[in-house]
Order: structure tokens, then C-alpha cells, then sequence
């Protein structure tokens, strides 16, 4: 499922983009706002792979919003005005939907996101199964390149690279992974803020060790960073609290079973 987010400061507007979403398959609903400072807000605590967002906004228009974004997730715009659509696709908007429209265009812009993540899934797995193949047959092979992942060592250590620079990790003070589109957030105990990495979920999760389980399509936790299970949730700490999705349940309450004292 794609996780996607709708923003409109119009409420029919919203509720018809809702309604397009609930009909089509591989979408799911994570948020509905109607302004851009609720989605951020939304987004500081919480991930999305892709954003239907009207532009013309009080306060903070969807353009500039997005703009603002670190890392933003694949956008639609949304818009009664058509001079904005050249400026949308300037930042990389998927597709832009003039109103009003139907259902079939949200559905030509929902196959676009879909297709989108789809090159970008394989893109990186294609990508690391070459890196894996590199290094099989070299002996010693140590920091020779600039991979988001450069290379685990003996030490606890991994180095990420974020924006320009190379930075240095203990995969002990990693509390979780977090996947926003193809990028990750990772989430350190040391630092308030995470460190965004281009990387695959897929990549991330091989490279860690033992100690730490994907819960969720969009998160990996350290287990030993893990302070309460509440039902369908992982608590962290007292404001992050991580959902564990259908597919992973079975294999994480296997893990707690080993775990767990009592009756």
C-alpha cells in the first residue's frame, strides 16, 4: 500500500480527494488536512509516501510547503488555476490536476505514484545487488566509494552518507529506521534529529544486525531501544510511538514470546 496524504483548505475539496483515494486499491489514507502547517505538523512525527496538495492556501500556500520539505514525498498538485502548473512541475510533481476532475484523472496521477515508486524500489534493489556482487569478489574492500551505506565494521560502526558529507554511526545508538519515499530517517539516541539518507528499506534492513526488526513497511526498530508494547504499537518513548503492520506481526510476536515471562 502507498501511504499518501490529502491537503485541501476547501472541505468538499478534501472530502472528494479522500473519497478518490478509499477507491483506488493500492492507496491508503494517512492524513487529511486542511492546511499545509497541519501537514507539517503531521510530518514531524509521522511519514507518507506521497502528497495530493492544493496550492492556492492561507497562511502557507501547497507550493511553498512543499518546498519546505527536507525530503519531500512524491506530490500531485491539486489547483483551480492553471498558472501554476508549469511552477509545480519545476519541483518535481508527479502529475498536476486541474479543477475540477474526476476519478479518472486521480487515477491517471495515483498510476503515476505508483509507477514512480516502483522504478525507484527497483532502481536501489538493482543497485544493491550489484554493491553485493562488487564486493564478493574483492578481499579487504573497505570505504572505496561514496554508497549511502558505505560499510559496516567490526566496531558497531556504519557510515551514512547525508546531503555532501560522510557521517559515522553506532548501529547501537540507532533507536529506529524510518522510510519517507526513497529516502530514510535515521533515528539516533545521541541527536534530536535524524539523519536523512538515500536508501532503501530493503538495503538498511540486510545490513543491521540480530537486534533490530522491521515492524512495519515503513520502520525499523532497535529492540533494545524498546520500552512498551501497547497493542498494535511499539513505544519508544514517551512521543514515539511506531505501528506494527499486518505483515510483520506474526514474526514480532514471535520475538517477544522468547522474551517474555509470565503467564
Amino acid at each position: 500500500m502507498i501511504r499518501c496524504m490529502a491537503i485541501d483548505d476547501e472541505p468538499l475539496a478534501l472530502q472528494q480527494i479522500v473519497a478518490y483515494i478509499g477507491k483506488v486499491p493500492f492507496l491508503e489514507l494517512a492524513a487529511q488536512c486542511q492546511s499545509a502547517l497541519e501537514a507539517r505538523d503531521f510530518l514531524e512525527h509521522d511519514t507518507v509516501d506521497a502528497i495530493f496538495c492544493d496550492i492556492n492556501m492561507p497562511d502557507l500556500n501547497g507550493m511553498d510547503f512543499i518546498k519546505s520539505l527536507a525530503v519531500p514525498p512524491l506530490v500531485v498538485f491539486t489547483t483551480a488555476y492553471s498558472e501554476y502548473a508549469v511552477e509545480g512541475f519545476r519541483v518535481n510533481a508527479v502529475d498536476y490536476l486541474l479543477k475540477p476532475f474526476g476519478l479518472q484523472d486521480f487515477q491517471r496521477a495515483a498510476n503515476r505514484i505508483k509507477e514512480r515508486l516502483e522504478m525507484t524500489n527497483e532502481r536501489y534493489d538493482n543497485s544493491a545487488n550489484r554493491e553485493n556482487a562488487e564486493n564478493s569478489s574483492k578481499q579487504g574492500n573497505h570505504i572505496s566509494h561514496l554508497s549511502p551505506l558505505t560499510s559496516q565494521l567490526e566496531d558497531d560502526t556504519l557510515f551514512l552518507k547525508t546531503e555532501y558529507r560522510i557521517v559515522k554511526v553506532s548501529i547501537s545508538d540507532i533507536r529506529y529506521v524510518e522510510a519517507m519515499s526513497e529516502y530514510l530517517k535515521v533515528w539516533l539516541s545521541s541527536e534530536p534529529k535524524p539523519i536523512i539518507t538515500l536508501l532503501s528499506m530493503k538495503k538498511m534492513e540486510e545490513r543491521l544486525p540480530d537486534t533490530f526488526m522491521r515492524i512495519h513497511r515503513s520502520y525499523i526498530i532497535n529492540l533494545t531501544k524498546i520500552q512498551e508494547v501497547n497493542k498494535n504499537r511499539v513505544i519508544m518513548d514517551a512521543d514515539t510511538y511506531l505501528p506494527i503492520g499486518d505483515n510483520y506481526k506474526e514474526a514480532f510476536q514471535a520475538y517477544l514470546d522468547t522474551k517474555f515471562l509470565g503467564k
